[in-house]
């Protein structure tokens, strides 16, 4: 695996994005709107250069985001065939290559364009990285409109600025986290402009939940424990949960929530088993200035300072939250 990797400029990143080469577009496993949308925006630009491009997670698109995808391209979940028969290979918003999941192996670990916004991973391809940028979705804006402005493209469809929008939208919470910048807003307000549907889109982002999802935010709070007075709180889902109540994987998105809605908490921890085995996902939220991206990069994982994930391998999941509170309490003022 090369580990000489370059560090992009904007406009070498796009003219990258020009050269008529078959694309495949991967991103990080248990897929968020941004990861969804700045894909599939992508893969739609790239098409309209007459560029052929397909989408590949490890981890099938959650039904709540089918909506960006369902016009465009069915299930993520693609065999070696597809995988291997591409002519490069280009990441968005998978800060470390663990976030790829088996995807990363699978490929040969040959990613050639790293795009991403995250300020805590490990690069593993020549690569863009923009940590200001509030979601990877403002990159995609970006690129969208040098192709539009160099005769590349000859407009941006309502498909492109919907995907971006969702992207935005969702790793901004709606525009409501500290993260949001005035580059945000002056984002969100192009997109608007641009005639789409946002009220539309912020409803199935943030008002619809399946009753499952409900159900396992209730077994979370029912399981919620506080530390540190109340300015820690960490809920564990261990499988055993997952499976009496026959939920998937993205019915346990945001258990996150429950922790962090508290108020004092300033440190929000979820630990969910997701096999019946001695591997754990960990979500991290943060309320105060408390850097959680750098508890998760200890473990291998990433994300920001305000939001992060990681996987830990322990013999219990009572285990796994030790590991982690224990790296939280050591840099607690």
């Amino acid at each position: 695996m090369n580990t000489n990797f370059k560090k992009l400029s904007f406009d070498e990143l796009c003219e990258k994005l020009c050269e008529e080469k078959r694309t495949l577009i991967v991103f990080h496993a248990r897929p968020d709107a941004d990861a969804v949308g700045s894909a599939f925006a992508l893969r739609a630009l790239l098409w309209q250069m007459n560029i052929p491009a397909i989408c590949a997670c490890t981890d099938e698109i959650p039904e709540r985001l089918s909506f960006l995808t369902e016009e465009a391209q069915g299930s993520v979940l693609l065999d070696d065939t597809l995988l291997l028969g591409h002519e490069r290979v280009i990441s968005v918003d998978a800060a470390s290559p663990s976030q790829l999941g088996s995807l990363f192996d699978r490929l040969h670990k040959d990613i050639d364009i790293m795009i991403d916004h995250h300020s805590e991973g490990k690069v593993y391809a020549d690569n863009y990285v923009r940590p200001e940028a509030a979601a990877t979705g403002e990159i995609i804006l970006d690129i969208a409109k040098y192709l539009l402005d160099k005769g590349r493209i000859g407009y941006i469809s309502e498909e492109i600025y919907c995907c971006i929008y969702a992207a935005i939208s969702s790793d901004t919470g709606c525009f409501r986290y500290s993260n949001v910048t005035p580059n945000t807003h002056a984002c969100g307000a192009e997109l608007v402009a641009s005639g789409i549907d946002t009220a539309q889109i912020n409803h199935r982002l943030f008002e619809c939940k399946s009753l499952k999802q409900i159900k396992a935010e209730g077994e979370a709070a029912r399981r919620l424990e506080t530390f540190s007075g109340g300015r820690v709180a960490s809920v564990k889902f261990p499988y055993s949960a997952k499976f009496s109540m026959s939920l998937l994987d993205e019915h346990l998105e945001t258990v996150i929530d429950v922790p962090r809605s508290i108020i004092g908490v300033e440190v929000a921890v979820a630990v969910k088993q997701l096999e019946d085995k001695g591997v754990f996902r960990v979500s991290m939220r943060s309320n105060s200035d408390f850097d959680v991206s750098a508890v998760c990069a200890c473990f291998g994982g990433g994300g920001h300072k305000k939001a992060a994930g990681c996987t830990v391998e322990a013999r219990t999941i009572d285990d796994a939250e030790k590991m982690i509170l224990g790296e939280v309490f050591k840099r607690l003022q």
